[in-house]
C-alpha cells in the first residue's frame, strides 16, 4: 500500500453518524440486517457493562434479545450470553452472536465461549454452538466469525482465535452438526509481528501495552480480521498487531480428510495491509476493506490490486469493525487505543463514541446456496 494512498489532506470519504455513544461502555461489533437493524455488542474489559449485546432502536441501544440472556451465571454458562466480541449477520439474515466467554481475557471454560444464532423474525434463539476443549483453549480469545452458507447441509463459519496468551488460528465450524475443529494452529501467519519488526504509531505514540510503572510490551493479538472473498474461494485474515494480511484456500480450510500441511500450503501473503487495524470486511464487487488505526482510517483493495481510502477522518479514533449493507458501510470508532492498558494505567477515553457509515456501491457478500 502506498503512502499516496494512506496520507491526504483533510477528510476524505463522506462519514455519516448513525450514533454518538455518550455514556456508558465502548462498543466493539457491529452487525447490520437486510431491514436496517442494528446490532452491537460491549465485551467485558473493564468497563461497567449492563448487556453484552444490543440493539440500537429509536437512538437507544437496548439488550438484545433481552436483559435475561445477557445475565450469565458466571464465565461458563452455556445458557446466557458471557462477553460478546462480535455480532455478524449472516447472507441468510440470521444473526450471529460470537460469545468469548472470557471476561477481562480470563482463561475460558466449557460453556462460556459459544456462538449463538438468534432468528431475526422472532427475537429468540434459534441455536447454541458450545466448544471441545480441543478447539477452544483456554487461552482462546474468539474474535469475529464470516459464514459461507453454500458449504454444508446448513453452512459454514470461520472464526479467528486471536489470543494474545497463547496459540492462535482459525476455527472451522459446520453449522448443521455443531462439529468444530482448529485450523492454522499457531500458523506464523496467524501471530502477531513484535519490535523491531514492527512498529504502530497511533496518535503520535507507540502503540505498546504500558505499565503504571513506566514498562511497555509488546501488543501480541493474533488472527483478528477476517473476510470470505466474493466467490467464496478464499478466506481472508489478519492480525492486529502486523502490517501483513493472508489468505488461505477454503476448499482446503473445509476438507476434514486433510491434514494441516495441505491446508497450510495454501496460505497466501497478499501483502502490506497497514498498522494497527483489526477490522475487515468484503463487499459483492471483490473488493476487501481494511481498518486503520494508524491513520483514522479505512482503506479498500480493488479486484486489480490497487488501494483507494474510503474514509480518513479525524473522528475515526480506532476504526474496530466492519459491517456491509446494501449500499453502505458501517464502522465503529471506539478509542480501544486510549484505553488505560496502552496509556500507563491511564485511561484516557473521551465520549462520545461512535459508529458511522459510508455510502458504497455494493452489498455485503451472499453466500447462499
Amino acid at each position: 500500500m502506498s503512502s499516496e494512498t494512506i496520507v491526504r489532506d483533510g477528510p476524505v470519504g463522506d462519514l455519516e453518524v448513525v450514533h454518538l455513544f455518550e455514556s456508558g461502555p465502548m462498543p466493539t461489533g457491529v452487525g447490520v440486517s437486510r431491514t436496517g437493524r442494528v446490532f452491537l455488542c460491549y465485551p467485558k474489559w473493564g468497563d461497567d457493562v449492563r448487556f453484552t449485546v444490543g440493539e440500537l432502536r429509536d437512538g437507544e441501544v437496548v439488550p438484545y434479545p433481552d436483559q435475561g440472556f445477557n445475565d450469565s451465571d458466571g464465565d461458563a454458562d452455556p445458557f446466557a450470553l458471557v462477553s460478546v466480541q462480535s455480532v455478524v449477520v449472516d447472507p441468510g439474515d440470521r444473526l450471529w452472536l460470537l460469545d468469548t466467554g472470557s471476561p477481562m481475557f480470563r482463561p475460558v471454560e466449557y460453556g462460556g465461549p459459544k456462538l449463538v444464532e438468534v432468528d431475526l423474525a422472532t427475537d429468540e434463539v434459534a441455536q447454541t454452538i458450545l466448544f471441545p476443549d480441543d478447539v477452544v483453549l483456554p487461552t482462546t480469545y474468539l474474535n469475529d466469525v464470516r459464514f459461507d452458507l453454500r458449504r454444508g447441509e446448513a453452512g459454514t463459519a470461520f472464526i479467528t482465535d486471536s489470543s494474545d496468551q497463547g496459540a492462535n488460528g482459525i476455527i472451522v465450524v459446520d453449522l448443521a452438526t455443531g462439529h468444530s475443529r482448529r485450523r492454522l494452529h499457531d500458523h506464523p501467519s496467524t501471530k502477531a509481528e513484535t519490535p523491531p519488526d514492527l512498529r504502530m504509531i497511533v496518535e503520535g505514540q507507540d502503540f505498546l501495552e504500558r505499565g503504571a510503572d513506566g514498562s511497555t510490551s509488546s501488543v501480541t493479538t493474533g488472527a483478528d480480521g477476517i473476510a470470505v472473498a466474493a466467490d467464496g474461494g478464499r478466506l481472508y485474515y489478519c492480525c492486529l498487531a502486523s502490517r501483513r494480511w493472508w489468505s488461505v484456500d477454503v476448499e482446503a480450510l473445509c476438507d476434514r480428510d486433510l491434514d494441516d500441511g495441505p491446508v497450510e500450503a495454501t496460505v497466501r501473503d497478499e501483502g502490506d495491509k497497514g498498522a494497527a487495524g483489526d477490522g475487515m470486511e468484503t463487499d459483492s464487487h471483490g473488493r476487501l476493506y481494511v481498518t486503520d488505526g494508524e491513520h483514522d482510517a479505512v482503506h479498500r483493495r480493488l479486484p486489480d490490486g490497487s488501494w483507494e481510502t474510503v474514509a480518513h477522518d479525524p473522528r475515526l479514533l480506532w476504526p474496530d469493525t466492519l459491517s456491509v449493507t446494501d449500499g453502505y458501510l458501517y464502522v465503529t470508532a471506539n478509542q480501544l487505543h486510549r484505553q488505560a492498558r496502552y496509556r500507563g494505567g491511564k485511561d484516557e477515553r473521551r465520549y462520545p463514541y461512535a459508529l458511522f457509515r459510508a455510502p458504497i456501491d455494493a452489498g455485503p457478500v451472499r453466500l447462499v446456496q
